[in-house]
């Protein structure tokens, strides 16, 4: 173990002057923001289109209803039929014509409205018209009925029940949206840094394996030494690279904002869902944040995001490697590929389709102890709440799975390196197990 440091050293510092390391460290946060700076710019254009929409009521109940906005204009006609007002709207390249007949009956006309336009209009317009001439139709219908629509609106109550556990702690509604918030972003981190880095162990096995370069280094230095030392390496760059990536997105981010003046937020549902709530809970909304923030158990959140996160890079890590020194090329590696991320992938479904509807049921529990799904479905578990016996169980499992898989790892490693001209089969694998 005494050369464990030196391999280290130059598997990281051969990654990081790598130049193809170099220009992606640096290149991939231009493009992430490149494209969110062109998004957003997209989007902004989209909000500054201004729609015009004709509407010919000829019932007459919607005269004083349509009110226009800085994005969408309403025209009303009157006096004209509907072939000619089709006409003007087609000819004035108008976005669309609301033809609102007059009936018998309100039934009948909610039956035949009808929005006239050249292709087919955006979903949040048809429900926005929708909803809007709903209501004038309940309204109206009340207003037959002999019943004043403002008394039922006053005597209408809304309930929104308090939630507090046990213990006395209060919670909210927004609790649960946070904590599957945080623990989705951990465990879908996590499964990209495996996939990515994995990949990139594996590729560097393979490199050293083809260029005979291998050959020179088992010979002073015991596999499994030089195993770990190419996953903790491998994992230091991955760590750097990681850091750079953020720090230059955090900084463009800032640039691209403050420079070109475009906004983060243009033209996302959440952005019209804060305007039209400025008058109505959004300071709620914000205590409720605040609230459910300050009852996260946010030290041991991080404590254990990290423990899991090594943990579950490392195991994989030493997968990915046995992988790349069983094989000469990386199109050999496919065949092997989906036992690796098989477990990988059915802890994401069970993390977001198990966790969430229960994160305390028995398929969620059972698979926050498997070591090769613990890493994401444990994640995703401790915001709601794990006893602290349970975490601690689960990472000492996947640490000496760590061990154990290292191991055997380290076995498949020092026959497979040296193999050459054969694409070995899960049989052969299994015979090295037992050099």
């Amino acid at each position: 173990m005494n050369h464990l440091p030196l391999i280290i050293s130059r598997e990281y510092f051969t990654k990081v002057r790598n130049k193809s390391f170099i220009v992606m460290t640096f290149l991939s946060p231009l493009i992430f923001v490149g494209i969110f700076a062109l998004v957003a710019y997209l989007s902004s254009l989209n909000n500054d289109t201004v729609r015009t929409i004709s509407v010919l009521d000829e019932s007459g109940y919607f005269s004083n209803d349509f009110k226009s906005t800085p994005q969408l204009k309403y025209n009303l006609f009157s006096g004209v039929a509907l072939q000619e007002a089709k006409t003007i709207a087609e000819n004035a390249e108008i976005y669309g014509l609301l033809h609102i007949p007059k009936t018998q009956s309100l039934e009948q006309l909610a039956d035949q409205i009808t929005f006239y336009s050249e292709d087919s209009p955006s979903l949040s317009l048809m429900n926005d018209i929708n909803d809007l001439l709903e209501s004038k139709v309940n309204t109206l219908k009340l207003k037959e009925a002999g019943i004043d629509s403002e008394i039922i609106k006053n005597l209408h109550i809304n309930i929104s029940a308090n939630q507090e556990t046990f213990q006395g702690k209060e919670t909210s509604k927004l609790g649960s949206g946070l904590k599957l918030i945080f623990g989705g972003a951990a465990g879908y981190l996590l499964f990209m840094f495996i996939i990515i880095y994995g990949n990139m162990i594996m590729r560097s096995v393979i490199e050293e394996k083809t260029s005979r370069v291998i050959e020179v280094i088992i010979s002073s230095v015991k596999p499994r030494t030089l195993l770990l030392g190419k996953i903790f390496g491998t994992t230091l760059a991955g760590i750097t690279q990681f850091v750079v990536w953020v720090v230059l997105i955090l900084v463009l981010m800032t640039v691209v904002t403050s420079v070109f003046g475009i906004d983060p937020s243009a033209g996302s549902p959440s952005q019209q869902v804060i305007e039209n709530s400025v008058n109505g809970g959004t300071q709620q909304i914000l205590q409720d944040v605040i609230l459910e923030i300050n009852n996260l158990p946010i030290t041991n959140l991080v404590i254990m995001f990290i423990l899991f996160f090594v943990g579950g890079y490392l195991l994989y890590a030493s997968l990915y490697a046995s992988v790349g020194a069983a094989v000469d090329s990386e199109t050999d590696t496919q065949q092997f590929m989906m036992p690796i991320l098989m477990p990988l992938i059915l802890a994401v479904y069970v993390g977001f389709f198990t966790v969430i509807d229960n994160p305390h049921g028995t398929v969620s529990q059972v698979f926050s102890y498997i070591p090769f799904t613990s890493p994401v479905v444990m994640l995703m578990r401790i915001p709601f709440g794990v006893p602290l016996w349970q975490q601690i169980i689960s990472v000492v499992i996947l640490f000496a799975t760590f061990i154990a898989m290292v191991w055997f790892a380290a076995k498949i490693y020092r026959v497979g390196i040296l193999m050459y001209g054969k694409k070995p089969t899960y049989k052969e694998i299994f015979k090295w197990l037992k050099y």
